[in-house]
Order: C-alpha cells, then sequence, then structure tokens
C-alpha cells in the first residue's frame, strides 16, 4: 500500500517538474504550495486508514500541517475526496471542492475553482472529472454532472450539464464552442491513465451517465 502512495506522489511531483527524483520532489515541495499540500493531503488519505495501529501518529502528524497549509493557501479539498494521481494545483487561493467529487487522472486546477455538490434537483449529487481535464480560474463546476475526458473548462465558466470528451467550454452560462479539448494544456503526464471504456465501467457502477463525443450538438447551457 506505501508503495501504491509513493506512485501517486510520483506522479504528483512528475506534473510539476517532468522528473521524480530526490531533488525534483524537494524542488516542487519548497517552490509549489499546490504540490506541498497535495503531499500532506494525500500521506492523510493514506494514514486515515491505519488510524487504529502506530500510523495514528503519522496521521496526527500530517493532518496538522494538511490543516495548516488549508488555510494559508485557501485549499479547500479533503483528503477524503477520490482524486487520482497527476493532480497539479497551478496557483493557490479559493480553491473549493466537494468531498463527494471525482477526479481522474492529471487534472489541471487554477485558483479560485469551484468543484461543488447541489443538495436538491435533478442533478443532486457532485461532479465527476475524467481523465486529463483542464480547470481554469474562478470556474465553477457544481451538480452530479461528467465532465469527459481531455475536456477544458474555460476560465469564469459556469458548468452545470454533462460534458463531452474533449470539448471546450466557456461562458456563464458554460457552452461548447469546440472539440480541441485540453491538448497542449495538461502537460507532464507520467503515464498512461485509465481508459474512457474504463470510466464507463467505474460510471455505471456509480450511477455516473455515459459521455462520449457523440452529444456535443445536444449539450447546451440548460438548467
Amino acid at each position: 500500500m506505501a508503495s501504491t502512495l509513493w506512485q501517486t506522489l510520483q506522479a504528483d511531483v512528475y506534473r510539476y517538474r517532468g522528473q521524480t527524483n530526490t531533488r525534483a520532489f524537494l524542488s516542487a515541495y519548497i517552490r509549489e504550495p499546490g504540490f506541498r499540500f497535495t503531499y500532506y493531503m494525500r500521506k492523510v488519505a493514506f494514514y486515515s486508514k491505519r488510524k487504529k495501529s502506530l500510523s495514528i501518529f503519522p496521521y496526527i502528524y500530517n493532518r496538522i500541517l494538511l490543516h495548516h497549509y488549508r488555510f494559508k493557501y485557501g485549499l479547500d479539498i479533503s483528503p477524503t475526496t477520490d482524486i487520482g494521481p497527476g493532480l497539479y494545483i497551478g496557483h493557490f487561493g479559493g480553491v473549493v471542492i466537494s468531498p463527494h467529487a471525482i477526479l481522474g487522472a492529471n487534472i489541471n486546477i487554477a485558483q479560485g475553482v469551484t468543484i461543488g455538490a447541489t443538495s436538491r434537483g435533478l442533478r443532486k449529487g457532485a461532479p465527476t472529472l475524467q481523465d486529463r481535464v483542464w480547470v481554469g480560474a474562478n470556474a465553477i463546476i457544481v451538480g452530479k454532472i461528467t465532465i469527459g475526458h481531455d475536456a477544458l473548462i474555460a476560465p469564469g465558466a459556469y458548468v452545470n450539464f454533462d460534458v463531452p470528451s474533449s470539448a471546450v467550454i466557456i461562458g456563464n452560462p458554460g457552452k461548447v464552442v469546440s472539440t480541441s479539448g485540453s491538448f497542449g494544456y495538461v502537460n507532464n503526464i507520467m503515464d498512461t491513465p485509465p481508459t474512457a471504456e474504463l470510466w464507463n465501467l467505474r460510471g455505471a457502477a456509480q450511477g455516473v451517465p455515459n459521455v462520449d463525443a457523440e452529444r456535443l450538438k445536444t449539450t447546451t447551457d440548460k438548467s
């Protein structure tokens, strides 16, 4: 299990430095607030499952530091949130992610982003972001919706509908404007994330709708 934690942290640091050696790790930890927060978030998530053993002590230690950096950097992300490897937080401040949200591998999050749940209506629940999604500054993603892999959510966009894979969303309310996706924006990917087929299987088990490019013509800013 410890190897899984290390592999996840390697994928995280690779997003910032394009390397996974000790120098790259120390550089990212010292110079990148996003990685420093992610480091403690991953460790708290790891040790929280082992609190009945001596791991309670590293859990408490890392929890205290996570709490400190949460307020210092303005990153409201719970360690219980399901977040895949390769998380990149480009700029800190004002980031809020629901603990019920699901984020895939190699996600980019900018400052001011909200990925939140709704408590009523047809979209009651929290979003699912598939792999390699880029979310720009001050974007808002709400409700039980699915953002398809390789999608790009532009700065300031408001999204409360399913987004097809490789779509580009801009505006408030959000609209699909192209299919160029996040290519060129999500860089330094350590390994190949799960395929769309695996996401569909996972989504079926969790009640997440299947999202594909054929839905581009029907995706609108419906309320």
